[in-house]
């Protein structure tokens, strides 16, 4: 197994959870001040969406940026550990670092200064270095020879 292909996907996944901190760390004020207070007054059942329109949205993209992080990534940690197992290249390695690059800069960006049309351009590139991973995983296991595995 090629472990220098985990280690891109081990900085995503603590780089979501520094989202998930930054997100709470910043939201929880927030509910605080437009509840008056407390935040255990919230509706019961209640959801992130909620939040949409009652507090700030630049509170509100950090909320937004983690939920992306929970939604595309999921394909590339799948695609990672196919190239563990069969046995990534450095160019595997290097798209893996391409991809988590972009996506940490993705999110300082969405949850900073968040112009639309820069964070698609940003989203853009890091599906390309996806595909391009989502390839090799295809390619290494469609042509695999079971005889030397």
């Amino acid at each position: 197994m090629q472990a220098q292909i985990l280690a891109p996907a081990a900085v995503l996944v603590l780089w979501s959870l520094i989202m998930l901190y930054w997100m709470a760390f910043t939201r929880l004020p927030a509910i605080k001040k437009v509840s008056g207070g407390g935040i255990g007054e919230a509706k019961p059942g209640g959801r992130g969406q909620d939040l949409e329109g009652v507090i700030p949205d630049k509170v509100q993209w950090k909320a937004h940026n983690y939920a992306h992080l929970m939604e595309q990534p999921t394909i590339f940690y799948p695609a990672v550990v196919i190239l563990a197992v069969m046995g990534a290249g450095a160019v595997d390695v290097t798209l893996a670092w391409i991809y988590v690059a972009l996506r940490i800069v993705h999110s300082l960006y969405q949850a900073t200064v968040n112009v639309v049309r820069i964070r698609f351009l940003l989203f853009l590139a890091a599906t390309l270095a996806l595909s391009a991973l989502a390839i090799r995983a295809i390619a290494v296991t469609l042509f695999a020879d079971p005889g030397v595995l």
